[in-house]
């Protein structure tokens, strides 16, 4: 048995992409977001960044690194800004996988997937 609470977003992030519903264009994209397991903490992104699980970032398809989107949960209306710092998610048709502090700001955390709006604030300069 697991002793950890870890396994569900693991388990969330890899095996139940079904759930998932598809979204509409980038600037007003809906969908399922699922956030990383602590399995990941300090494990370096696609960005070359290394994923720390306290701060406010998250993958994307498709989006470039450093752009900033708006995430809100449908369900309570809570939003948080990130940073996409990583590509994913893979697989399914989850939209975006935050962090752990992004996912505990909109409320995700005890479900550990949800319902969101995402909205692009601001793209990096090219």
């Amino acid at each position: 048995m697991i002793a950890s609470k870890t396994w569900l977003p693991c388990l969330l992030l890899f095996c139940l992409p079904a759930l998932a519903g598809a979204g509409v264009d980038r600037r007003g994209e809906e969908g399922i977001a699922a956030y990383y397991s602590d399995v990941f903490q300090g494990r370096k992104t696609a960005s070359g960044a290394r994923y720390d699980k306290r701060a406010l970032t998250a993958a994307h398809n498709h989006l470039p690194f450093g752009t900033r989107v708006r995430v809100t949960n449908l369900k309570n209306g809570q939003s948080v800004v990130v940073t996409i710092t990583d590509r994913g998610p893979r697989g399914g048709r989850r939209i975006i996988d935050l962090s752990r502090a992004a996912a505990r700001r909109i409320g995700l955390i005890h479900e550990g997937i949800g319902r969101v709006r995402i909205e692009v604030l601001e793209e990096p300069a090219r």
